[in-house]
């Protein structure tokens, strides 16, 4: 089958080793797919510090959780793709699932679909993780309607500006909370921005909702976050995060009488249960993208796999504007 290049951690807290490994083929299931871009998260980088104890991956172990490609080869039983289609998802990078910070990858094929024709293979890589995080907690968790106020605290990050953007196609009334560098952008996602430094919780619930509480509260930042996501929400509304891992009073969520519900994401990688629903939500952001209605935010900044180090050393001292992109010839 031959070998492909492939940036391999052999020990936590440690640089990546640039390698020739066997090339993978297409098990029953499963599309090989050439990889043409790597995004990188901030979770990439607590698990190859090892600080990341619900994404375990054993080492040595290939990193990287999402990926856009071209199918190479399909496997048995496969019939949704076929050779050349152009392809993306969340499809490993944690529980000895292959990342994609490789020129190949076997990918079970529940977890791919077909990128949206307008978006580049960077575009496309940016938006797995940050889009099924999102949809699952306005979608599947919340059931978000048209017309509702929803808050997103952190909303010019990651998750927060996907989730920006699904609220407006759904019809949301949609307020971000960031600081103020990221005013111009929100406005032009047709949100309203909230600067963290200047209006505190209660100023931005008296000034936009007469006091009530938003709707729903998206918390993609945790910690004192989720706190602020209790006191921001109104009577029988929902809270929703994805960072919720800490020891919170639920004191002010309790007394409205609302609604706690948390997203991880990993589930189907861990498990192997669900995948399908993320090939789904993968379709509804191609569905979304072809509409106008979504398109992630890129730092500028390209990488190789020879210099993945220096994206993660970007994210883990928070300078980075967009998400970060590995190229992979």
């Amino acid at each position: 089958m031959g070998t492909m290049k492939a940036l391999v951690l052999e020990n936590h807290g440690t640089e990546f080793r640039v390698t020739q490994i066997a090339r993978p083929a297409a098990g029953e299931g499963q599309v090989l797919v050439r990889v043409k871009a790597s995004g990188v998260n901030p979770l990439d980088t607590k698990i190859r510090a090892g600080a990341a104890a619900h994404a375990r991956h054993p080492l040595p172990a290939i990193l990287g959780i999402d990926l856009a490609g071209v199918v190479e080869e399909v496997g048995a039983g496969v019939t949704s793709f076929r050779r050349g289609d152009e392809v993306y998802g969340m499809t490993g990078g944690v529980a000895g699932v292959q990342g994609s910070l490789a020129e190949f990858a076997a990918v079970d094929a529940r977890l791919l679909a077909i990128k949206p024709s307008h978006l580049s293979m960077r575009e496309a890589a940016a938006l797995p993780l940050i889009f099924i995080t999102a949809w699952e907690g306005l979608v599947d968790r919340v059931g978000i309607r048209a017309g509702q106020k929803l808050l997103v605290l952190g909303g010019g990050g990651g998750v927060g500006h996907v989730a920006v953007q699904i609220g407006k196609a759904l019809g949301a009334d949609v307020y971000a909370v960031d600081g103020a560098r990221k005013a111009d952008y929100l406005k032009s996602l047709n949100a309203t921005p909230i600067d963290y430094a200047t209006e505190t919780v209660d100023e931005y619930v008296a000034k936009y909702t007469q006091g009530q509480g938003f709707d729903v509260v998206y918390d993609t930042i945790g910690g004192a976050g989720l706190d602020t996501a209790f006191k921001a929400v109104t009577r029988f509304g929902h809270v929703v995060s994805c960072l919720g891992w800490g020891t919170h009073a639920l004191a002010p969520l309790s007394f409205k009488a609302a609604t706690y519900s948390g997203v991880f994401t990993l589930l189907p990688l861990l498990t192997g249960k669900g995948r399908e629903h993320h090939g789904d939500i993968m379709r509804e952001a191609t569905r979304l993208a072809e509409r106008g209605q979504l398109m992630p935010r890129l730092d500028s900044r390209s990488f190789a796999l020879e210099n993945v180090m220096a994206a993660h050393e970007l994210i883990e001292a928070g300078k980075v504007d967009g998400k970060l992109i590995v190229d992979i010839a």
